[in-house]
């Protein structure tokens, strides 16, 4: 019988130690918190997107792409500092193109996506067509914006035009 004693207490003198020693959980939850945390602002410091960085009259009359706000700067801007080549129209004229292409189809489903409920019939009715709202004003946002892009189109079409090049150049086929 001492022996089984002896075999019971044995483990458990060992064991006392180390949980006495041992981290709880949420000390370790906060040190891997703190270190995601670390590692995120490091990583989050390293990126720098497009609209971070200025522009300036030198890197735009450079590219041959446009910028997605202001195409009437860009366009008079590039014949201040020399005249662009058909090539160039055409690139620009393309792009337009499939940003007008992208943003319609953007639209499209999202007008389509777009299906107000009665509020009282349904448990969670008015969420939901406070959600759909939210949808139809994004909708009717994009769909300004795809007006701005259309104009911008024409304008750069008609530019084309003007600088003498043929239909080829500011009417692309794609």
């Amino acid at each position: 019988m001492r022996t089984y004693r002896i075999a019971f207490c044995l483990p458990v003198l060992f064991l006392l130690p180390c949980a006495s020693y041992g981290q709880s959980l949420g000390d370790v939850a906060r040190e891997q918190r703190q270190k995601q945390q670390a590692k995120d602002s490091k990583a989050a410091a390293k990126v720098v997107t497009n609209d971070e960085i200025p522009e300036s009259p030198d890197a735009s009359s450079s590219s041959s792409d446009d910028t997605d706000g202001a195409p009437e700067s860009s366009t008079p801007g590039a014949s201040s500092t020399g005249k662009k080549t058909a090539e160039q129209w055409k690139a620009e004229i393309t792009v337009r193109k499939a940003r007008i292409t992208a943003l319609q189809s953007h639209v499209d489903k999202l007008n389509d996506s777009v299906h107000f409920v009665e509020a009282n019939r349904y448990y969670n009715g008015v969420q939901y067509n406070q959600y759909q709202l939210k949808k139809q004003q994004e909708a009717q946002r994009l769909q300004k914006q795809l007006e701005t892009e259309k104009k911008a189109l024409e304008d750069a079409q008609e530019s084309a035009r003007k600088a003498g090049f043929g239909s080829a150049v500011y009417d692309p086929v794609n």
